[in-house]
């Protein structure tokens, strides 16, 4: 356990707000402008509340309202709270994608965190990628912070039919194109997909990064699944509140809760609740802002032998209210402890260790967190594969695959890009049947660029017809957590760089082996080589702004996609002052 700092002690807003000099004053007097009272700049701890709330990020469009209760705890407590609003990437209306704006969130937030006076900050996070982007920024100032979540949407019904956000717009779609469901009976269904504040109601990625946020230890324990609607979700927000108060007095920071140990639980947990294949490439990039050795070689290690135990969409029929009313996420962990698969003397930001944290609670519904006897799947975690395609590894999420489909060989369909497969998927000419194998390119982090939600590429309406809903389909991109499919993803080097993704031909045979890990082109090594060497790219390159900054310097899906000059670099939290 760890030992905690001195306290009272002189704390870091103070090189702001304390004493009488000039600076100070200017500090000082200029905050008072509000109306604070003079004794509030005494030395109590200053806590940043850093507010992804936005009107068109609509999972965090209620986090103002949320704040307020973080205000409160943080006074009570006997602390200063002063909300902050920070970069707020929704993937909701993020063009050309989200994911492409993560690192500059992560920079964006670092910096208000490390040039302002905070003694610790509360990360208010919702949608996919504000979770893993303020993570990453506090963890690379490494002052005390902890994670409150806005919680999920209610529970959408649509003709008495459980709707969950995302995934039944995936599949609401496909039954419009096989003729199964009218244009206007899916506008219709538009109504009860999202009808609460919240993020998606299903273990999409942002559910996702809530438990991983939770089991990593930087939020309190059942944070994760509470609705956004519940008053329980207000009353986590004040005792987040009043938490960060004395981890600042106990100087608990990220770095002594984010460690490679709970990385493995946040790894093995994933595979638990059958989270998204997002969760590769944030907790790989949080990891390496953190300074944590993690690879995907640590999560085919990890996951490998974890059932998939919560039977939530989009791998499962439940949604995640109904996760809440079982436990939610403890009881998911204390699972996993008793199975010897939990680090239980891992930190978390309660002060207290994992074990003590969920050992007492109690499961309520074993149809919604299912016994391992009944699991999903029995190797629930997700699967890292490598091969003459992917030499850097792509992943695969099997509980939300065709198990009949793991082990395929099939003639590759290819599509250049994006735009490629739009003009060619619902034409009948198009040469494809289910035995055939997708292929789409340049949909990388450098590719799109951005690396879009776009690897669970819709099927052809001829095959669709047929009655079939799955095919093998493979990329650089990523998939909404609220997808399904047999897709392998993240495939890397990328296409845009040169890897071998980028010379597969239409007809050339592949090898998907997911139980032996192996993704293969079968085409001669001479052939391989000779197809790389005459590769050029044929995508634009931006010539400015953060796109520019973005093309030259990400990294591959491979490491976690971050910017190569900020992973694994922690600098000094302390500034200087400029008057």
């Amino acid at each position: 356990m760890k030992k905690k700092a001195e306290w009272p002690r002189r704390l870091r807003s103070q090189e702001w707000y304390g004493g009488t000099s000039r600076d100070v004053i200017y500090h000082r007097g200029w905050m008072k402008n509000q109306g604070y009272p003079h004794d509030l700049f005494d030395g109590r701890p200053v806590i940043g509340i850093l507010n992804t709330w936005s009107d068109m990020t609509p999972c965090n469009g209620h986090l103002r309202e949320l704040a307020e209760k973080v205000k409160a705890g943080v006074w009570e407590a006997g602390g200063f709270p002063l909300e902050v609003p920070v970069f707020s990437a929704s993937e909701n209306t993020f063009r050309p994608t989200a994911m492409m704006y993560r690192n500059l969130a992560a920079l964006a937030v670092e910096e208000a965190i490390r040039g302002q006076p905070m003694d610790g900050c509360v990360l208010m996070v919702g949608c996919d990628k504000t979770t893993p982007s303020l993570l990453m920024g506090a963890a690379s100032v490494d002052l005390p912070a902890i994670v409150v979540t806005g919680g999920p949407m209610l529970n959408g019904y649509f003709r008495g039919e459980r709707v969950g956000s995302g995934t039944h717009l995936w599949k609401f779609s496909e039954m419009v194109k096989a003729g199964e469901m009218t244009q206007a009976e899916f506008l219709e269904a538009e109504a009860s997909m999202s009808r609460s504040s919240g993020t998606c109601n299903t273990m999409g990625t942002a559910s996702t990064m809530a438990s991983m946020a939770e089991a990593l230890g930087m939020a309190l324990s059942g944070n994760a699944a509470i609705p956004a609607v519940d008053s329980r979700r207000k009353v986590m927000a004040q005792l987040t509140g009043r938490r960060i108060v004395q981890m600042v007095k106990d100087d608990l920071k990220p770095s002594e809760v984010m460690t490679k140990e709970a990385f493995e639980n946040a790894i093995r947990t994933n595979a638990a609740i059958g989270g998204s294949t997002n969760a590769v490439i944030h907790l790989l990039a949080v990891a390496g802002r953190v300074g944590v050795d993690l690879t995907l070689d640590d999560w085919d290690r990890c996951g490998r032998d974890v059932p998939t135990v919560v039977n939530l969409m989009p791998s499962g029929k439940y949604l995640m209210e109904e996760f809440f009313y079982a436990g939610g996420l403890p009881v998911v962990l204390k699972r996993l402890g008793e199975a010897g698969l939990l680090h239980k003397d891992a930190l978390t930001v309660s002060g207290e260790t994992m074990w003590d944290e969920v050992k007492d609670v109690v499961n309520w519904n074993e149809d919604v967190i299912l016994p391992a006897e009944k699991a999903l799947t029995q190797s629930g975690g997700i699967v890292v594969l490598r091969g003459n395609l992917a030499p850097k590894g792509a992943v695969l999420k099997p509980s939300a695959a065709s198990p009949h489909l793991l082990t395929h060989r099939g003639r590759a369909v290819v599509f250049e890009d994006i735009d490629d497969y739009k003009a060619k998927i619902n034409d009948d000419a198009l040469d494809i049947d289910e035995t055939c194998v997708m292929v789409m390119k340049n949909c990388g982090p450098k590719g799109y660029p951005g690396m879009a939600e776009v690897g669970n590429m819709g099927l052809p309406p001829k095959v669709l017809k047929k009655g079939i809903t799955d095919m093998v389909r493979i990329s650089d991109a990523r998939m909404s957590g609220t997808a399904y499919g047999t897709v392998v993803l993240h495939t890397s080097p990328e296409a845009a760089v040169g890897g071998p993704l980028a010379v597969v031909r239409n007809g050339d045979m592949i090898e998907l082996d997911v139980p032996n890990r192996r993704l293969h082109l079968d085409i001669p090594e001479e052939e391989l080589a000779r197809r790389l060497t005459e590769w050029k790219p044929h995508h634009d390159l931006p010539t400015s702004g953060y796109a520019w900054l973005h093309q030259q310097h990400v990294q591959g899906a491979d490491t976690g996609a971050d910017l190569d000059f900020l992973k694994g670099c922690r600098g000094s939290a302390v500034g200087k002052d400029s008057h």
